[in-house]
C-alpha cells in the first residue's frame, strides 16, 4: 500500500499535460450538442477575391464593404489582417482611415499586446495613423501547457487592460467586461485567461469579400451581428492555428478563432479546469483501487474490475464536460492504473509461484503419505482376506458338521459367519478403492443382459431382505445385451440394492426397474428409507461419506459403496445420480450407453 501511494506521488510529481490535453482534445471533439449563438459573422479575402479585383482589396473597395455593413446595421466590425497588405495610394488610405475613425463600433485587431507606457504601438503606421489598434492575440501552447503548438486559451486582459474579443462580447453580454464572473477564468503571467469553447472549423457563418459588394448576399443578414473580417489565402501560417479538433497547421483561421472566443465570452461558456488537489485525490483512489484489485482479487475478475473502473472513469470525465463543462484530469489517474497494475502484476506473480511451489511441494508430501496409506491398507487387507477366509471355512464346516448344536451355540456361530462376511466385503471394497487409487482398474468387456446381472444381484440379497420382512420387486424390461464389465456392474447393482435393504426399515418395498431406450440403459433401484438431507446429496458420492444420521445408528458402512458404484458407472462412460427428500425414500439411477467406444452393443 504504502508503495502505491509512492507511486502516487510520483504520478503526482510529473508533468503530464501534453497528455492531459490530448485527452482533453478527445473530450472537446466528441462533444456533440455544442450550438453557436448566432451573433458573429464572418467575412473571408479568399484567393477568389484577390482573382476577382486582380490583386489584394484595396482601399477604396475596403471603404465601400465597410459603408455596406454599415448601412446593414452590423453592431461591431473588426478587421484581422495585415493593413500593409492593402493597395491604394495615400489619400484613398486616408479616406478609409477617416471612415473607419468615424464609426465608433468599427475596431482593428492586434497580433501584440503592449504593455502601458506603450501606447504608441496602439496605432497604425501612416498613412493609418488615427487608427486605433485593440489587443487580440492568440495563444499557442508552445513554451507552457502541452507545448504542442495547439490554441485552447484565450487572453482577457493584460494589465487590466481588456482584449478587443472581451470588448466585442460586452455588446451583446455586458457580464464578460468582468473578468471575474467569466466561467474558467484563472491568472497567468499578469494576464486573465480562460479555455475557448471550441467549435469545429466553419461552424460560424461566413461569405466572400467581393460577394458583398457584388450584391451577391442580403446585407440584412449582418444587422445586428459582430462582422469579423479576414483573409483565408492559404499563404501564412500566422493566419491560422490549431485546434482540439485538428493539428493541421491550418486547421482554422484566425478570424474563426476569435469567433470562438467572442462566442464562448457571450454564452460565458469556458470550460472550468477543475483543482489539482481533486487530480491528487484521483491519482490516490486510484493507485490503492488498483494496487487492491491486483493484490487480492483472481485475474479475470480483477480485470473486469479495472475495465468497469477504467470505462466509468473514462465516462465520467466526458460526461462532466459534455454535460458542465468541466474538465477532469485523466491522464494521471489513468498512468496510474496502467502503472499500478503493470508494477504489482510481477509482484503478485512472484507471490503465487512461491505459493504454487508451496503447494506442490505439500502435495508431493500428502501423495506420499497417500501412497503409502494405500500400499499399507492394501497389504494388510490382502494379509487379512487370508485369516477371514479361513474364519468363514471353519464357521461352514462347523454348521454343516453332523454334531448337534445347541441353540446358543448356533447363534454364535451365525454372528461369527455374519461379521466375517462383513469383514470380507469391507476389505474387498477397501481393495476396490486401492486399485482406483493406483490406476489399476480395467475394464473386462463382455456383452451381457443387464436384467441377467440384476436377477442374480436381487437373488444375493434376498435372504437380507427376509430378515426385514422386505420385499424385492422387479420390473425389468426386455432387453439386448451391452457390452459391460459384468463383475464391475454387479457390483455397482449389488452396492444400490444392499443400501436399500440396510436402509429401508421393516415391512416396506424396493423396487427394482430397468428399461432401453435408443440411446441408453436406465436401471432404478428405488426404496422407502428415511430419505438423505438435501444438504448432504451432493457429497455421498464422495469417498468414505456418511450421512451424520446414519453415523450415529446401528448400520455399518465404509462410506465406499456408493463412490465405487460412481466410479465403475463413469468407467462405463455411464452416468449415476440420486432423487431424494428427506423422509421419502431414495430413488438410485444409473445410465448406461449403448454404444461404447463406437461398438455398437
Amino acid at each position: 500500500m504504502l508503495f502505491a501511494v509512492g507511486i502516487s506521488f510520483f504520478i503526482g510529481q510529473t508533468n503530464l499535460d501534453y497528455l492531459e490535453s490530448y485527452l482533453y482534445d478527445l473530450r472537446v471533439r466528441t462533444k456533440i450538442l455544442n450550438s453557436t449563438s448566432g451573433n458573429v459573422e464572418l467575412i473571408y479575402i479568399t484567393p477568389q477575391t484577390v482573382q476577382f479585383y486582380k490583386g489584394y482589396p484595396s482601399a477604396p473597395e475596403q471603404i465601400a464593404l465597410l459603408k455596406a455593413l454599415n448601412d446593414s446595421g452590423a453592431k461591431a466590425i473588426a478587421y484581422d489582417f495585415a493593413f500593409d497588405e492593402v493597395p491604394g495610394t495615400i489619400d484613398e488610405k486616408n479616406a478609409w482611415e477617416s471612415a473607419i475613425v468615424a464609426s465608433p463600433h468599427v475596431f482593428v485587431a492586434g497580433r501584440t499586446t503592449p504593455m502601458k507606457g506603450e501606447e504608441n504601438q496602439m496605432f497604425l503606421q501612416e498613412p493609418l495613423e488615427q487608427v486605433s489598434i485593440s489587443p487580440a492575440p492568440k495563444t499557442t501552447d508552445l513554451v507552457n501547457f502541452a507545448k504542442d503548438g495547439v490554441t485552447r486559451r484565450m487572453i482577457l486582459t493584460y494589465q487590466d487592460r481588456p482584449m478587443l474579443p472581451v470588448r466585442l462580447a460586452s455588446l451583446v453580454n455586458p457580464q464578460a467586461m468582468q473578468v471575474d464572473s467569466i466561467r474558467g477564468q484563472f491568472d497567468f503571467y499578469g494576464t486573465d485567461q480562460a479555455y475557448i469553447d471550441f467549435h469545429p472549423a466553419r461552424s460560424y457563418p461566413a461569405t466572400s469579400f467581393e460577394a458583398i459588394l457584388k450584391g451577391e448576399v442580403n446585407p440584412s443578414r449582418f444587422k445586428d451581428k459582430i462582422v469579423l473580417i479576414g483573409t483565408d489565402l492559404g499563404l501564412n501560417e500566422a493566419e491560422y492555428i490549431m485546434t482540439p479538433f485538428s493539428r493541421e497547421v491550418t486547421a482554422m483561421t484566425r478570424i474563426e478563432m476569435q469567433a470562438n472566443v467572442i462566442d464562448t465570452l457571450i454564452k460565458n461558456s469556458g470550460p472550468v479546469k477543475v483543482s489539482g488537489y481533486l487530480s491528487w485525490l484521483f491519482i490516490l483512489i486510484a493507485s490503492v483501487l488498483t494496487t487492491q484489485v491486483v493484490l487480492t482479487m483472481k485475474p479475470t475478475r480483477g480485470l473486469i474490475v479495472l475495465g468497469a473502473t477504467l470505462l466509468g472513469f473514462v465516462i465520467l470525465c466526458a460526461g462532466a464536460y459534455w454535460g458542465f463543462g468541466l474538465w477532469l484530469p485523466m491522464a494521471a489517474p489513468l498512468l496510474t492504473i496502467f502503472l499500478c497494475y503493470y508494477f504489482f502484476i510481477p509482484y503478485r506473480l512472484i507471490v503465487e509461484n512461491r505459493r504454487s511451489w508451496e503447494y506442490y511441494q505439500k502435495n508431493k508430501l500428502l501423495s506420499q503419505v497417500e501412497e503409502l496409506k494405500t500400499n499399507f491398507i492394501s497389504m494388510m487387507s490382502h494379509d487379512l482376506k487370508t485369516p477371514i477366509a479361513r474364519i468363514q471355512g471353519m464357521t461352514d464346516v462347523i454348521l454343516t458338521d453332523s454334531v448337534a448344536l445347541s441353540n446358543q451355540q448356533r447363534e454364535a456361530v451365525d454372528t461369527i459367519k455374519h461379521s466375517s462376511d462383513d469383514l470380507l466385503k469391507f476389505i474387498n471394497a477397501i481393495l476396490s478403492y486401492g486399485k482406483i487409487e493406483s490406476q489399476g482398474v480395467q475394464l473386462n468387456m463382455q456383452s451381457k443382459d443387464i436384467n441377467n446381472l440384476l436377477q442374480e444381484v436381487i437373488r444375493k440379497h434376498e435372504f437380507l431382505a427376509k430378515v426385514k420382512r422386505i420385499q424385492i420387486v422387479s420390473e425389468l424390461e426386455p432387453m439386448f445385451p451391452v457390452q459391460v464389465d459384468p463383475e464391475l456392474m454387479k457390483q455397482v447393482f449389488s452396492n444400490l440394492v444392499e443400501n436399500a435393504i440396510k436402509y429401508s426399515p421393516e415391512d416396506t418395498k424396493i423396487m427394482v426397474s430397468s428399461e432401453e431406450t435408443p440411446s441408453k440403459v436406465i436401471v432404478q433401484v428405488a426404496d422407502q428409507g428415511p430419505g438423505i438431507p438435501q444438504d448432504e446429496l451432493q457429497n455421498i458420492f464422495m469417498k468414505f461419506f456418511r450421512s451424520k444420521n446414519v453415523k450415529s445408528s446401528p448400520i455399518k458402512g465404509s462410506g465406499l459403496g456408493l463412490y465405487l458404484a460412481k466410479y465403475f458407472t463413469e468407467l462405463h462412460q455411464g452416468n449415476i445420480f440420486v432423487e431424494s427428500s428427506h423422509g421419502n425414500g431414495s430413488t438410485f439411477t444409473v445410465e448406461l450407453p449403448i454404444e461404447q467406444g463406437g461398438t455398437h452393443a
